[in-house]
């Protein structure tokens, strides 16, 4: 069976850095094992997603030399995701919890994603009349109990009880919005996905993912969660430190590719390259391992300093 990847940036803003250097260790993994590779756009959330930063996602992919094998607009899977709701809920594992998050922030159990546990309260309550569909409050899926071990090929433990470290995740949100560990799954599923390459920021959600996996009979990927790069001031690169594709920034396509390869380790010097250039030499033993501080300073992304 042929391997399938995917890349499935968030569209609630434009690409930053962090995103341009998943993208490029998500595609030169596909390509260097000859992989199918998915672009999914995943644009769910009503309120923080805009066509426009898809476009500015897709066009800076393009820029940086990257292509993909499909294109994939998660709105437009809808049917797919009230699919699997109605399956959960046959399967007696939907229930309605109104539970804010100032009162499951009040429980004060932190969970492996440095948030907070939900501690299944309403687990007790019925669907009313009409089933999921009918419910104005939030759905929750009841998690299996027991330990999920996901395989993560760089040898990060993934090992947890998800329905106790983290607690039943809401999988419809109030504003009728499916959750993005329900779609996550369930697209992972349609695709065929095999190996999913991202940032290690999301390795606590996982054992959650396996769980709903198994609730709704679909295969397990294996997983490779990969370093993250950090701002100086604390904190993983995000869509508020700034469009990746800045003035500063935006001198040459290879200029950003060499910069980014020498952040994640692959090469020792930013020398202008391009991803086929790197595809060539490509070797996960070479991408380090500990999270990477970069500096934005002086119209060029520099290496810092290791993360802890």
């Amino acid at each position: 069976m042929s391997e399938v990847c995917r890349f499935a940036p968030s569209t609630t803003g434009p690409a930053h850095l962090g995103t341009l250097a998943a993208a490029l260790l998500c595609w030169l993994d596909a390509r260097s094992r000859g992989a199918r590779l998915v672009l999914r756009l995943e644009d769910l959330d009503p309120d923080r997603c805009r066509p426009e930063f898809a476009r500015a996602i897709e066009e800076d992919l393009a820029w940086l030399g990257l292509d993909f094998d499909e294109r994939v607009e998660q709105h437009a899977r809808r049917a797919h995701h009230e699919a699997a709701m109605d399956r959960l809920e046959a399967l007696g594992a939907l229930y309605p919890c109104s539970a804010t998050r100032e009162e499951v922030r009040a429980i004060g159990r932190r969970a492996p994603d440095g948030g907070f546990a939900y501690d299944n309260r309403a687990r007790g309550r019925a669907l009313p009349p009409g089933g999921w569909r009918a419910s104005v409050e939030p759905i929750r899926a009841r998690l299996p109990d027991g330990v999920f071990r996901p395989l993560d090929e760089g040898g990060l433990d993934l090992s947890q009880e998800p329905a106790l470290a983290m607690g039943d995740p809401v999988v419809r949100r109030r504003d009728g919005a499916f959750s993005y560990q329900l779609a996550v799954v369930v697209d992972d599923g349609a695709a065929g996905v095999t190996r999913v390459v991202r940032g290690r920021d999301i390795a606590p959600s996982t054992a959650t993912q396996a769980a709903l996996q198994a609730l709704l009979g679909l295969p397990a990927p294996v997983y490779r969660h990969h370093l993250l790069l950090l701002e100086e001031r604390g904190g993983k690169l995000a869509k508020t430190h700034g469009a990746a594709r800045g003035a500063a920034l935006a001198r040459s396509a290879p200029a950003l590719t060499g910069a980014l390869a020498c952040c994640v380790g692959l090469r020792e010097r930013p020398d202008p390259c391009t991803p086929a250039e790197l595809l060539r030499e490509f070797d996960w033993s070479r991408v380090a391992t500990a999270d990477r501080v970069v500096s934005l300073r002086d119209g060029s992304l520099t290496l810092t300093a290791s993360g802890p």
